[in-house]
């Protein structure tokens, strides 16, 4: 556990923001998608849709893959951060830039606030951009963990790139291509490139260090790298810049690509649980464990698309937009379900009990939060999504309204949690003496 925190890591007033933001904003995303619950059995396209997908994306995955980032960026690259104060001002206008975009699409404000927002965010993600960036040039130690988080962040710039031209053509209207054929490019992009990818980097240090391997071979990252980022390019660019007639054999080849590398990673994943000294998973590895099968079910949502002669109508539109449900619900927000309970509680644990080592009788990191909690949320959690997808299959609306109630406890269970984590407060015990 030590590994997530060293003498160069920032401090805590970094970091915890963002996991607090996250938090609520993913409270937020489940009360938007109680009000546009049978949104989900339309377009995914709608703009109260695009409103939850950004306060999911935005507002919980993205703040958390910052703050994690901001603690992980001294092991991975073995250097401080440049610039905490950078790493905060990055934050307030990311967080406010989230929410104005949600409630731009919320309101169909898509001419106005929307290209606002859009603005804001970019900015953030500049900054973002330029404090990593600078915080790699004085990297100590390069290797496959530091390149694989160096592209995620790569094609995130390139994503919310796509994503401001988007906003920008709402009003000015100069995008030749239907906005459909962009979210496709954004989605893209941001999912596979940006947030597979990162999940990607990031996992290389925990999934490891949390199952507690040491005897599992890393060779499979490199040809899983140089795949997934191949794959993706080779797509977008395509849709950008290739004519039509060769986009089925370039999105056929890339989706190779992209199933490859990930049948790549997952062996590197497997050879680490296959050789774990910890057998038996808790509440933090069973969901990360768990997305390495899930993965398998947009990679066959998409390869529907891509291999069964240029889909279009009704059935096409729900396989896309169950593909888009199930990557951030079935993979980004269960693997960050799971990582909460890995990386949280030990940074507040070295918060309020570091001085106290040895001195004190203290408690375990997974002592700060309900441990029941956290097991029955991951549960439910699964029952829920699992209801929407079903619901969203067979279009029923009555179970998809249930699963979605059912999601929001969930995020009052995982609020409670993370509040409950925040503001523990330290208990200190005598130490026995003999």
């Amino acid at each position: 556990m030590t590994k997530i925190h060293t003498q160069n890591a920032p401090d805590i007033s970094v970091v915890k923001p963002h996991f607090l933001f996250g938090a609520i904003a993913f409270a937020l995303a489940a009360l938007m998608l109680i009000l546009a619950d049978t949104d989900l059995l339309g377009h995914y396209s709608q703009p109260r849709l695009a409103a939850v997908v950004h306060m999911m994306l935005l507002g919980w995955a993205m703040m958390l893959v910052y703050g994690s980032l901001y603690q992980l960026v001294p092991v991975v690259f073995e250097t401080k951060l440049f610039s905490e104060p950078l790493a905060k001002i990055t934050f307030w206008i990311t967080g406010l830039s989230v929410f104005l975009m949600a409630y731009a699409f919320w309101v169909s404000d898509l001419t106005g606030l929307l290209v606002w927002a859009a603005w804001l965010i970019y900015t953030g993600l500049l900054l973002f951009v330029l404090n990593i960036a600078l915080t790699y040039k004085n990297a100590r130690l390069k290797n496959i963990k530091n390149y694989f988080i160096i592209a995620a962040i790569f094609w995130l710039f390139f994503t919310q790139t796509e994503g401001l031209l988007m906003a920008l053509n709402f009003k000015y209207q100069f995008f030749e291509k239907p906005f459909t054929y962009h979210i496709k490019i954004h989605a893209a992009a941001g999912l596979v490139g940006f947030f597979l990818q990162m999940i990607f980097g990031v996992g290389t240090t925990l999934i490891p260090m949390f199952l507690v391997s040491h005897k599992h071979s890393e060779k499979p990252l490199w040809p899983s790298f140089i795949l997934l980022n191949a794959g993706v390019a080779l797509a977008t660019l395509s849709w950008l810049y290739l004519p039509e007639k060769y986009h089925p054999y370039t999105t056929a080849a890339a989706w190779v690509m992209v199933t490859v590398a990930i049948l790549f990673y997952v062996r590197f994943v497997w050879d680490a649980y296959r050789n774990r000294f910890k057998r038996i998973l808790d509440e933090g590895m069973e969901p990360t464990m768990l997305i390495f099968i899930f993965i398998f079910i947009p990679v066959a949502l998409s390869g529907w698309l891509v291999f069964s002669g240029h889909p279009s109508g009704p059935l096409a539109i729900k396989i896309t937009g169950l593909l888009i449900f199930s990557m951030i619900f079935g993979v980004i927000a269960l693997i960050i379900l799971g990582q909460t309970y890995k990386t949280i509680p030990f940074i507040i644990w070295l918060e309020k009990y570091q001085p106290y080592v040895g001195k004190y009788k203290i408690p375990l990191p997974r002592e700060l939060y309900h441990s029941k909690f956290a097991l029955w949320q991951y549960r439910l959690y699964l029952i829920a999504v699992g209801g929407m997808f079903v619901g969203i299959l067979i279009d029923n609306e009555w179970v998809v309204r249930l699963s979605v109630y059912l999601l929001a406890v969930v995020a009052v269970m995982y609020n409670y949690n993370m509040f409950k984590m925040f503001f523990h407060k330290p208990r200190l015990q005598p130490l026995d003496k003999k």
